[in-house]
């Protein structure tokens, strides 16, 4: 067996587990969860399996589900148990808690009440996938999941798309065709985009590309599984005027100004407000 039963404080242990690789936990983990006396669980089918595959006896101990849909109550509990002296472990379904997935709150009001948090760090979809992505990896942002509907995501997309950093997100394979399609509209046809799908599985895949080539790649060829997406920042020559207009000539041809400017805006970096009043100008001009 790769654990041990290890002496714990009382506090909130919120431990990472694998992404998809039941081997990539840690010794430190599975000390944890051989050890605490409460256990809770994103899924607790899962955190089970986990522990089941690794030999961590469970014996009496309780598992308890708590995830996005657990009340203040359901806090209030685990927080009881550590107040009186238990250690609780917490685990989300894959991956690290907080992180697109619950505990927020849990680690939030336990820190609030005075209680131990601490981490057993491990893995994380967000650091693999910038890791093998090719990406710059010197500044990045995670965005998490961006909104469902196209009008809402291409405005978080036209302040995603002027961060200087590599842009790191979750999305649907469902939704990634729609997606690819608001961030050409924002950003431009050649922003560099990589798709990381399946990581630390069998069928792992990162497509790389402007986002015009994986749109027409995801278009023919659906993807399915977990996705994490990266958006290479913009490029920062400043553009020439001259260059601009071209741009916007083109655009305004199929789209309307307000959308042509911010397709263009996030195509060259420049401020969206100094881009469409460049199309308003050119419209005057033109009588």
């Amino acid at each position: 067996m790769n654990h041990r039963e290890i002496p714990l404080s009382a506090g909130l242990y919120l431990c990472a587990v694998p992404i998809g690789n039941a081997r990539d936990v840690t010794l430190r983990t599975l000390d944890i969860l051989a050890s605490a006396d409460v256990i809770a669980a994103e899924d607790t089918r899962t955190a089970r399996k986990l522990m089941d595959i690794h030999g961590v006896t469970l014996g009496t101990r309780p598992v308890v589900a708590y995830h996005d849909h657990s009340n203040a109550a359901a806090r209030a509990r685990l927080m009881a148990a550590i107040a009186e002296g238990h250690s609780v472990a917490y685990v989300s379904e894959a991956g690290t808690p907080l992180v697109a997935d619950p505990g927020y709150k849990l680690a939030a009001d336990a820190r609030a009440a005075g209680l131990m948090v601490t981490a057993a760090p491990g893995a994380s979809a967000v650091l693999a996938a910038l890791t093998v992505s090719g990406l710059p990896s010197d500044a990045f942002h995670f965005a998490g999941f961006l909104p469902n509907t196209s009008a809402a995501r291409r405005t978080a997309l036209e302040g995603l798309a002027r961060i200087d950093a590599t842009v790191v997100l979750y999305e649907s394979p469902k939704r990634l065709v729609g997606f690819l399609a608001d961030l050409i509209a924002v950003a431009g046809p050649e922003r560099r985009v990589v798709i990381c799908r399946e990581l630390t599985k069998k069928f792992e895949e990162v497509l790389s590309g402007t986002a015009q080539d994986l749109a027409d790649q995801v278009s023919d060829n659906p993807l399915k599984g977990e996705v994490v997406v990266l958006v290479d920042r913009a490029q920062q020559n400043e553009p020439d005027e001259v260059d601009v207009k071209a741009a916007l000539t083109q655009a305004m041809q199929t789209m309307r100004i307000k959308d042509a400017a911010t397709a263009v805006a996030g195509a060259t970096g420049l401020p969206r407000r100094t881009v469409y009043q460049m199309a308003l100008d050119m419209k005057d001009d033109a009588g």
